[in-house]
């Protein structure tokens, strides 16, 4: 179990470690037990391939995978298309996003894929999860590894926009140099604290605004599917 190979030579250091190696031991006795676990092992890299370190210009932090049937992709908050109903956290993002800057999505789009395309690295803490179990996976080296995969983007001279939502992300914080990158806070998306300062946050425009500040281009929030333009056209069409 690696990393993509763009990944590797900056997580050298942390796939060497006991802490990896004692992760992997874990996965595989999970496997030998018979425990259902997701996303599926293809996808549980699935932020990192989609996103190349030297292409990552946001870092969406979430917890742990979706760990309902046919949920998790290995992108945080996503979903597959056409899954429903969406999750609740996912529904209030889409919910501030047409808030704050009028984009509605179509029903059936849900993967995020869109925005990963642009440079937005939807990143869990936790990259597994027993199906039914939320946190199953929590403290068998998973922390410690997605830790240096924020370690590394610290690393960059480039600065990064951090999006921490909740108290759990919001830990993260003393892993950035807030001196050169930026970082930008608010409650979780989930419907126990989205009325505590997430809804309003207007989060998708204050990323933008960073990012004009720092001469590069704003994400297209409305490309949430790489296959939305089938999509439209069939909403078009029908």
């Amino acid at each position: 179990m690696y990393p993509p190979k763009a990944w590797q030579p900056i997580l050298k250091h942390a796939i060497e470690t006991q802490s990896f190696e004692s992760l992997c031991a874990f996965l595989d006795e999970e496997d030998r037990k018979g425990f259902r676990v997701f996303p599926n092992p293809s996808d549980r890299f699935s932020a990192l391939e989609r996103v190349p370190p030297d292409a990552v210009r946001v870092v969406i932090l979430g917890q742990d995978p979706y760990h309902g049937e046919g949920q998790a992709i290995g992108l945080s908050f996503a979903v597959p298309n056409h899954l429903s109903p969406k999750p609740p956290s996912l529904k209030n993002i889409l919910k501030e996003l047409e808030s704050d800057l009028g984009t509605a999505i179509p029903p059936q789009l849900s993967d995020l894929t869109g925005w990963a395309n642009q440079g937005v690295l939807l990143l869990n803490t936790l990259l597994s999860v027993r199906a039914s179990e939320p946190l199953s996976h929590q403290g068998r080296g998973w922390e410690e590894f997605t830790d240096s995969i924020l370690k590394a983007i610290n690393e960059r001279e480039d600065p990064v926009i951090f999006v921490l939502w909740g108290a759990h992300a919001q830990k993260k914080k003393n892993l950035i140099d807030l001196n050169r990158h930026r970082v930008l806070e608010s409650a979780h998306p989930s419907p126990l604290s989205a009325y505590r300062g997430f809804f309003g946050s207007k989060i998708f425009s204050r990323i933008n605004e960073h990012l004009r500040f720092l001469g590069k281009p704003e994400i297209d929030w409305s490309r949430i599917s790489l296959n939305e333009s089938l999509n439209f056209l069939e909403i078009k069409d029908s």
